[in-house]
């Protein structure tokens, strides 16, 4: 870690840019409380330029973990956030046709620019009471088949599925597992992949286990730059390898979980950039970011002829992986 975070742990690391921003925010105080004859403007400005620095270096050296740790801020943009800021005229359609109308999973037709698309979404909640009823982000079965029954309606009517993504996992309950949580899971996947319109997907926060691939099996794959995706959270893989959650930073390096790697490993297609110091600082800066990739990604995917689509999509996922063979005699 570079010297802009001094001493400050992986969990504080933030720190220096908050008390920045505390001075900065002190200072305009007194200025205003002077009644203008305090003229602080020089030293605020500097200030800003130290903050912008500080937060700007803090932030092209996180490490795994830290970038886990904005992934997960409650203040963090949700896909409803998104959907109001992205979309226009959007639709919410509601229920699975037989069970209930599971809240982790938003679903609805919408015009995100010139595109008409279904939009499919887990979704965390923003407060304590959205929360518990979206039980925090984790669909149960009838969640992942209301996703797939909207989505056989998109592929009806030839409209492209845009998804997005924010789970730490699919919901690992008895009453879940009752109802077909992994065959729910399953399912979806054999659906999403012969779907004959175009899907994007896309991570804006976590993308945990099945939880994520349930919505998430597409042609273009992309993740927010302080998100993550993979098979496992960092704090279950440290309990089955060290048999101990305080081995997570050690677990999230390994996991190859960040944007970075897992472009680098091809799992997916492309990163978008988010605003200095996360998307939680500037969520109107971050929702054009996603804006923008989600509509040049559909102006690129409805050139493609929808044969040719669905082979691609097919090679696409036969190619992910990578493994040596040899002789072990």
């Amino acid at each position: 870690m570079s010297n802009a975070t001094g001493n400050f742990s992986s969990e504080d690391f933030e720190q220096p840019i908050k008390e920045l921003e505390s001075k900065i925010e002190e200072l305009e105080q007194l200025q205003a409380d002077s009644g203008g004859q305090l003229q602080l403007d020089t030293e605020i400005e500097a200030l800003r330029q130290r903050l912008a620095a500080v937060t700007k270096d803090i932030f092209s050296n996180m490490t795994a973990w830290q970038r886990i740790t904005i992934a997960r801020r409650p203040d963090r943009p949700v896909t409803s956030d998104y959907v109001s800021l992205i979309t226009t005229n959007f639709m919410e359609l509601h229920g699975d046709r037989c069970f209930s109308d599971d809240r982790a999973i938003i679903s609805g037709l919408a015009q995100v620019g010139k595109h008409r698309v279904l939009l499919v979404g887990t979704q965390k909640g923003k407060n304590t009471r959205e929360r518990t009823q979206c039980n925090w982000g984790c669909p149960h079965p009838e969640g992942y088949r209301k996703a797939i029954h909207k989505m056989q309606l998109a592929e009806r009517f030839g409209l492209p599925i845009v998804t997005l993504i924010d789970t730490t996992g699919a919901y690992p309950g008895i009453g879940a597992e009752e109802r077909g949580q992994a065959q729910a899971i399953a399912y979806n996947l054999r659906a999403m992949s012969t779907l004959r319109v175009p899907i994007l997907c896309v991570i804006i926060g976590e993308g945990g286990s099945g939880g994520a691939i349930g919505i998430g099996l597409g042609d273009k794959f992309l993740m927010m730059e302080n998100s993550w995706f993979s098979v496992i959270s960092p704090e279950g893989c440290a309990a089955i390898l060290w048999k101990t959650a305080d081995k997570r930073k050690e677990a999230a390096e390994a996991l190859k979980l960040t944007a970075k790697d897992l472009l680098r490993l091809g799992i997916i297609d492309q990163i978008i950039p988010e605003p200095a110091g996360g998307a939680h600082r500037d969520i109107a800066a971050a929702a054009s970011a996603v804006k923008e990739a989600i509509v040049g990604g559909l102006d690129e995917l409805r050139k493609v002829p929808l044969d040719e689509l669905l082979n691609v999509r097919y090679q696409k996922y036969r190619r992910v992986g990578a493994f040596l063979s040899g002789d072990v005699s």
